[in-house]
């Protein structure tokens, strides 16, 4: 998290995708079966932000598409690549 800047993600019950990547507003899908997850980002807004905010945008955009599965543990949701690695964390704001 940069600047106290927090990246959202919303899961929609028909299966959209959507929330802010800490500078821009993105959406896409996902697809969700037990523990198997997959991100799909389809597009997002393009204004310019401060570069701190703009690399993690970037490293959200480049982390959602490697999400295969994932665990909950504490009250929190763990994306996790397909070897078994978390790449994200997820916590109900």
């Amino acid at each position: 998290m940069v600047d106290q800047s927090q990246a959202s993600l919303i899961f929609g019950s028909d299966g959209q995708l959507n929330g802010n990547s800490s500078c821009n507003s993105y959406f896409g899908s996902y697809s969700a079966n037990g523990t198997e997850l997959s991100l799909t980002p389809a597009g997002m807004t393009r204004k310019a932000c401060l570069e701190a905010l703009m690399m993690q945008e970037t490293q959200l955009m480049e982390t959602m598409p490697k999400v295969s599965q994932l665990n909950a543990e504490a009250g929190k949701l763990l994306l996790q690549d397909q070897a078994g690695n978390t790449v994200m964390v997820i916590s109900r704001i």
